[in-house]
């Protein structure tokens, strides 16, 4: 059960973290995984890891917001899995700040990789899907696409959100032609650039199951969207967030 054998997925932002999970996880349950990341040395150092525990897997390094490289790197492959994952700001770090404050310049590095980063991976493989009668979009987004808070993220979120919806409109216009497509909401997750344990406690505190989330946690849902057994689950956004109200 949910094994992906003969499949060829690509994760986008997989050089670390969640991504890096989920594209271990895809690994092992039989997919070949191209792991992309904007830095190519971070791409691979996590194919490396993946091949290391005997599994397949090659670095394919591109910013999914330059539509050239995305089509380069993927309009002729055969894929079967695509997990948009690349996310914060992109290239640029986020600088949370209320939007009343916040200098119009900062709006696109959030948008682009969020929404149009998803909208160029799945514009460069969607035809392909369908014409072999098998695919699946699966797109990991942020409680911030789906509510409102007050962290100074307006701009993310408005990228998060908007590609939840796009998701849902690829579910319906390629529901009869074998390809799904679907929406993971993260909670409050792990990240290695941080280092404050307190910060860490605090944090774990507010989630109901007492910890952060990792890619462990992300990446088992993502083998089961990817594989056959979900072929009739289309057009849904899952939270996968330790319990945390987020609707």
């Amino acid at each position: 059960m949910f094994e992906l054998d003969g499949r060829l997925a690509v994760v986008t932002g997989a050089g670390r973290g969640i991504g890096a999970g989920i594209a271990s996880h895809l690994a092992r349950q039989g997919a070949r995984v191209w792991v992309n990341d904007i830095d190519a040395d971070r791409a691979l150092a996590s194919a490396a890891a993946i091949r290391e525990g005997g599994h397949a897997a090659e670095a394919r390094p591109f910013d999914v917001t330059d539509r050239t490289a995305v089509v380069a790197a993927l309009g002729s492959a055969p894929i079967d899995i695509v997990v948009n994952n690349a996310g914060n700001a992109g290239a640029q770090p986020m600088r949370p700040a209320p939007f009343r404050e916040m200098d119009p310049a900062q709006w696109a590095a959030p948008i682009d990789v969020n929404l149009h980063g998803v909208m160029n991976t799945t514009h460069a493989v969607l035809a392909g899907m369908c014409a072999r009668g098998f695919g699946r979009l699966l797109t990991i987004a942020s409680g911030a696409g789906v509510v409102g808070l007050p962290i100074g993220v307006a701009p993310y979120g408005a990228g998060k959100g908007g590609a939840i919806s796009f998701m849902r409109h690829m579910a319906i216009e390629n529901a009869g032609l074998g390809v799904t497509a679907n929406s993971l909401v993260l909670g409050l997750m792990e990240m290695a650039e941080v280092h404050d344990d307190a910060l860490v406690a605090r944090l774990a505190k507010s989630i109901p199951c007492g910890r952060l989330g990792t890619g462990d946690d992300v990446g088992p849902a993502c083998v089961w969207l990817a594989s056959d057994e979900a072929a009739w689950i289309t057009g849904q956004t899952i939270h996968v967030n330790g319990g945390s109200v987020t609707t």
